[in-house]
Formats: C-alpha cells, structure tokens, sequence
C-alpha cells in the first residue's frame, strides 16, 4: 500500500510540531511527502503525488487544508484514482477530523496510522463519509467539503479571524466564544452587524422552505461540528444535513441547547422558523456571502448555489 503525507506547513500549528512529524517520516522512508505553504498551493504538491499511484492519503492541515484537496481530487482529478483520505489535527478548525475521531496530537495520529498499515489492521480505522458538492452557478465553479454555513456564519467566521490573533485561538476557542455571543444576541431579537437576516430562497428536493429571511443555514455531511454540536434532526432520503431557521423564529432562547444538540424540543417546528432535513438537493439563491469548511466566499448578486452529496469518501482515523 503506498501511503502519502500532504504536509501544510502554516496551517495553524507550530514549527516544532512540523519538526516532528519530519522526524517521524525519517524512520519512514517508503511514505511519500510532499509540504506546502497554503492550501491555495495545493495543485502543485498533488501534480507531484499524481506520479505515484497513492492509496492512502494522509492530510496534515485544518479544515481548509483538507477542503482544497477534497476539490482538487474530486473536482479536478488531480489523482488518477480516489484513495482512502486519513485528516490528521494539524490546523487551527480540524472539525472533520474531530468527527473521525482522530487522534489530538496529529503526530500521535500519523505515528497511529503506519502501525495500522504495517500490521494490516487498517480497516478498523475506516469510517466512511459523504462529502458535499457545493455548486455555483455565478462563479462557475464546484467546491467539496464537509460543511456549509451562509450569511450570519460567513460574516461570524470573518469576525473570528479578525478579533481572534493567528493561530489556534482562530479555532475551536474563537468559534466558541463567537457563536455563544451570537446565539445570545439572536435570542435578544438583536438584528444588526453580523446577526442580520439574509434573504434567501430555499428549495429543498424542489420543496420550498417558507420565511424569506434567515437567521441560520447550514449544511454538512458530519455527525457533529465543533464543540460536539449536532444541530441537524430532520430525517430524509438525503446526504445533505440541512437546517435553517427564519429569522422570526419562536422561543429561540428556551429552543437553543436542543437545536445545538439535535434534541429540538416541540416548539421546534417548521411553523415556528425552523426546518432540518435530509435532503438530495438544496437549492439557494442569495447575494449574502458563504463558507465551505471555513473556507470564505464572498458575496455575490444573484448567486445560485447546490448542494448535493454526489461522492463518498473512505475516511481513514488519524
């Protein structure tokens, strides 16, 4: 099995890590390695892997890290064949990799992962996924990923890295504090700056989602984000996660935690703003800005974006 590491030296993470996962691979000579300095860069060090045929492709980055490579693959074939795709905690947001399960310290992870396939007990690691197909028709372009958030979370993602300094404080810690206030001023029926309703119209499996502004929309093919918040409930024949909520929404205080949790209480109705499904297709048209695993999309008018869950990944646990 040929095992490769896409190695993103300023996701996130200190020099002394990146130290030692190098002299992790020096007792490890038959992975192939390639580094690189952003994600943007990914093209480059994936057309030197497309010279080999990989199996096992180990991401050490965050949550854009592995977005860009999941595009590159799925979109782009920058691969001849899809291989199984092992994320280690190597960024500031690792959210995926959270809900795989992987190891806290990435080279504990990848240390992990080698033993596994040298003792050929690599499938009790599998953990299959969908990945969602993020179509947009103004930018003519296809992204994959994990999550979707428009409107409140894109804007509320810009304020993270703006107050928050870089590094691991733009993570977990910044997201936190983050939603925790916006949660709170939505509450408080505040509709200004970051927490202003966006208008949107949905269209979920071609059934449209009533209340022309929202407060929330989501998507994403994981069991939980960051946190542990899972706050998808809705069932369906889909792979697309979706929840949105109106941006008049009813006993948004007492109805939190439960939304948080996927455990809605019985205010939490379609007829009182809030809607979780899962879906084959929605469909938006907006002109507020989106993010695709924290990755920023600025807004544009009249913006008709997809979301499908079209491929399935063969997730490995780092």
């Amino acid at each position: 099995m040929q095992v490769a590491l896409l190695n993103n030296l300023r996701a996130g993470r200190s020099g002394k890590q990146v130290s030692r996962i190098l002299r992790l691979l020096d007792d490890h000579p038959e992975v192939l390695h390639v580094e690189t300095e952003s994600a943007h860069a990914l093209p480059e060090a994936l057309a030197e892997l497309a010279r080999h045929e990989v199996d096992l492709l180990v991401v050490n980055g965050g949550d854009g890290t592995l977005q860009h490579t999941l595009t590159e693959i799925l979109a782009q074939g920058a691969l001849e064949k899809v291989p199984m795709v092992a994320p280690l905690r190597g960024g500031r947001t690792n959210m995926t990799a959270l809900d795989l399960g992987a190891h806290r310290d990435p080279v504990a992870g990848l240390a992990s992962i080698l033993a596994a396939v040298r003792s050929g007990t690599l499938e009790e690691r599998v953990v299959p996924r969908t990945v969602l197909r993020v179509g947009c028709r103004t930018r003519r372009q296809v992204q994959y990923g994990m999550f979707f958030g428009a409107g409140m979370i894109h804007r509320a993602i810009s304020l993270t890295h703006d107050v928050f300094p870089s590094g691991r404080s733009q993570g977990v810690l910044g997201a936190g504090l983050v939603t925790g206030t916006l949660i709170l001023k939505t509450g408080l029926r505040a509709k200004d700056g970051v927490i202003t309703p966006d208008k949107i119209r949905i269209l979920l499996d071609g059934t449209p989602v009533d209340d022309g502004e929202f407060s929330l929309v989501i998507a994403s093919s994981l069991d939980r984000l960051f946190l542990r918040m899972n706050p998808f409930w809705g069932d369906g024949p889909g792979g697309v996660r979706f929840t949105s909520m109106g941006s008049g929404a009813r006993h948004m205080m007492r109805s939190a935690l439960g939304v948080l949790r996927g455990k809605p209480g019985p205010r939490v109705t379609p007829e009182n703003g809030y809607t979780s499904r899962r879906v084959e297709r929605a469909e938006l048209a907006l002109d507020c800005g989106f993010t695709v695993d924290g990755e920023i999309y600025a807004p544009q008018a009249e913006e008709l974006v997809t979301l499908t869950a079209d491929r399935r990944i063969t997730f490995i646990r780092g």
